[in-house]
């Protein structure tokens, strides 16, 4: 079989096939499946379920789109394009930073903000979740911001229950994290020496529950990144995940030698002291991010991290308060990205809608 895009790369790509491609190819394939329903047909996006599915122009339109909300000075400002719409926060699963800097950016936008208490919502009562989701419709809704603890429960919204409101995904199950991928992607566009196709990229720590890790390496990817490098204790690692085109290092200091970015993740607390993980301790010696790892990678290398953090187990105080360290200049870009996103996908549902669906 031909390791080029064809006809066939209409198709959705199931697991079996992987093996006959390489990780380019991939790569390529998966985001043609996964471009419906989030884009018209002209390219511009409705929904925004997953950096997944998108091309390098598009990823870089909503780049482009975050960078005019920042002004001369690198402050945000506020800019009224969604005045007279309404976003509702459906929020099914916790989240402090992501659904403050969600509510933030629509805010700033000028739009009318609903956050809606799913733990004492109907879905509480035994109502089901097409249900809701079409009474909070009648509601004159336009956009619903979603997390979820489902793999895929935004998609299942955007092309089942919803298809006329602008669904951005906040995060669903171990599947993705779009808007976090992208803020990451805004903060080394602003902050990396060099452009992403010269960059070298390290993400550490647990990448087999990790919906940013996924975000992340998609989105490098279709960017033009070519070196990834993944390091984690062998039970934090997917099965086949070189397969992405990624290279696995079972030993953190060479993994960072020489590296742009160094990309720090969230280790779960409960999962300290399990058969997936040793002991906080042991996690920190072998795959900590320490300032004498960080002296290992570029002198002008950043370090990143998506937070909350478990200081003294993935990162040390003293890298995530130095001077290489741009986490929160993360938390800052995020609302940028999330306010792009928000404007495009309303403008991209609207234009769908005047051309008559």
């Amino acid at each position: 079989m031909s390791n080029s895009l064809d006809s066939s790369a209409t198709q959705p790509v199931s697991p079996t096939d992987y093996a006959k491609f390489d990780p380019n190819t991939i790569h390529q394939r998966l985001n043609t499946s996964l471009s419906r329903p989030q884009l018209n047909i002209d390219g511009s996006i409705r929904h925004f379920l997953g950096v997944e599915g998108l091309n390098k122009a598009q990823l870089k339109a909503i780049i482009a789109k975050a960078e005019t909300f920042f002004d001369e000075n690198g402050q945000l400002i506020n800019r009224p394009e969604l005045d007279g719409y309404t976003v509702m926060n459906l929020f099914f699963e916790p989240s402090t930073r992501t659904r403050t800097t969600f509510e933030v950016a629509e805010k700033r936008l000028g739009a009318n903000v609903l956050n809606i208490d799913i733990e004492r919502s109907s879905t509480k009562k035994g109502e089901s979740l097409r249900d809701t989701l079409w009474n909070l419709q009648a509601m004159t809704a336009d956009i619903f911001v979603v997390r979820h603890s489902a793999s895929g429960a935004a998609h299942f919204m955007a092309t089942e229950v919803t298809p006329d409101i602008a669904i951005i995904n906040g995060g669903d199950g171990w599947h993705a994290h779009p808007t976090q991928g992208m803020l990451d992607m805004l903060t080394i566009h602003r902050e990396a020496p060099r452009p992403f196709e010269e960059l070298s990229i390290a993400i550490v720590g647990d990448i087999k529950h990790s919906r940013v890790a996924r975000s992340d390496i998609s989105a490098l990817q279709t960017l033009g990144v070519t070196d990834i490098r993944v390091c984690a204790p062998r039970t934090l690692l997917p099965k086949g995940i070189e397969r992405f085109g990624v290279k696995v290092y079972e030993n953190m200091d060479e993994c960072v030698t020489d590296c742009d970015v160094i990309m720090g993740l969230r280790i779960q607390n409960e999962r300290i002291g399990s058969p997936l993980l040793a002991s906080s301790s042991e996690y920190y010696k072998h795959y900590g991010i320490t300032p004498e790892r960080v002296a290992l990678a570029k002198p002008d290398a950043l370090v990143m991290h998506p937070g909350p953090m478990n200081r003294g187990v993935e990162i040390a105080s003293s890298v995530a308060d130095g001077a290489q360290s741009v986490i929160l200049k993360q938390v800052n870009n995020g609302i940028a990205i999330r306010m792009a996103v928000l404007s495009l996908a309303m403008e991209g549902q609207r234009a769908h809608q005047a051309a008559g669906k």
